[in-house]
């Protein structure tokens, strides 16, 4: 198989998927909305873990947890993001943790009754991970203390544990950084919700002297940097994904609706000016949809360049979907910014991807790096 096409067997994969997030999904994503709880769907996370979706988080290549990513999706994108969140704060157990911490941490995580969340950014550091400011000053023999906050953590301050970032070196830049699995019942840590633009609890995190340990270490100490590198050049691509379900979901809705809308003696979809902004929606995305299955692809294949073509990856297909959602608004009209039209929803949503996991920003910077570091044509 190339990067570039799906078997019979994906294929029918992706429709299955799409099929279970409208059956399965769907509903308890309707069923928490009218509730008054908010915060994490717990239900809906647990149903992912019976339908064996949370499992797929750790037993599958990169293209394959694309092909998820965009499938749940195009249907259902607070199932899409339960996912991601539970594979973002358990991918460092999984690839670092001890066989201990695994053991304890990994099972309630793929059966959806731990939630999971992943701790990196602060206040003061967002796109600048190595300017990380939480301390994690030596206890004695016993380990250390974090002291400091974190900021805009997703699935925070409800999640079960946590990937946490802490600088164990001052002065050390990227190189003084460890990575903890901190639980959440840790004596000293408390947190609060954010209000924010988001279907999904965001909040803070405070660490008052919140003791960890050797056995809390996921990986070398110093070395958490790796850690935190290594997880989100797995997940760069597949928010290239979660970006292109979206995409195709608004123009779907664009294609039907400028197909039934009778505007100016003919259909919408008559007027040249529309049917050639739904080609370049059309186009845009297959092409970001192309470059995610190559950069996932080249990750499953263990190619070197992984970190440029990961960051083009999100770069492009982040980009495209808030392009493709607001031309689809556009052709819609008013009626698309009605609260609970699909597109009012898909708007909303669009937005935060340019941001997390390294803003767009940040990923020309990573591209810009990459193609420097290569040794120039003669």
């Amino acid at each position: 198989m190339t990067a570039f096409s799906l078997n019979p067997e994906q294929t029918a994969r992706c429709a299955q998927l799409r099929e279970l997030a409208a059956e399965r999904l769907r509903p308890l994503v309707e069923a928490h909305a009218k509730g008054e709880e908010g915060g994490v769907n717990r239900p809906l996370t647990e149903a992912l873990g019976e339908l064996g979706l949370l499992e797929g988080l750790f037993t599958s290549g990169a293209l394959d947890l694309c092909l998820m990513r965009e499938s749940l999706a195009r249907v259902c994108t607070e199932a899409e993001t339960a996912l991601a969140l539970q594979g973002l704060g358990a991918h460092p157990v999984h690839a670092y943790g001890s066989l201990e911490q695994r053991e304890h941490w990994l099972p309630p995580t793929r059966a959806g009754r731990a939630i999971a969340a992943f701790a990196l950014s602060e206040p003061g550091a967002g796109s600048d991970a190595a300017a990380l400011a939480l301390r994690a000053e030596p206890d004695g023999s016993a380990g250390w203390r974090l002291t400091g906050e974190k900021s805009w953590i997703s699935n925070a301050p409800e999640a079960d544990f946590y990937t946490v970032f802490a600088r164990t070196s001052p002065d050390a830049g990227a190189r003084g950084v460890t990575a903890f699995l901190v639980p959440a019942d840790r004596a000293g840590l408390t947190g609060a919700p954010l209000d924010m633009l988001s279907p999904h609890p965001i909040g803070t995190l405070a660490f008052d002297g919140v003791r960890v340990f050797a056995a809390d270490v996921l990986g070398d100490v110093d070395h958490g940097f790796r850690v935190a590198m290594t997880t989100l050049n797995r997940f760069r691509p597949s928010v290239g994904a979660f970006a292109v379900g979206m995409a195709q979901a608004a123009l779907d809705a664009a294609l039907a609706h400028t197909a039934d809308r009778d505007a100016f003696g003919g259909k919408l979809k008559d007027l040249q000016a529309v049917s050639h902004q739904v080609a370049e929606m059309a186009t845009r995305t297959e092409a970001a949809r192309l470059l995610v299955y190559a950069a996932a692809a080249a990750y499953d294949r263990g190619e070197p360049d992984i970190a440029g073509r990961a960051a083009m990856a999100k770069l492009f297909a982040t980009e495209t979907a808030q392009f493709v959602v607001d031309t689809a608004v556009q052709l819609h009209g008013a009626r698309a910014l009605q609260r609970g039209h699909l597109l009012e929803h898909l708007y909303r949503e669009v937005r935060a991807p340019r941001i997390y996991e390294g803003a767009s920003e940040v990923q020309r910077a990573v591209i810009a790096k990459e193609l420097y570091s290569k040794e120039p044509i003669a």
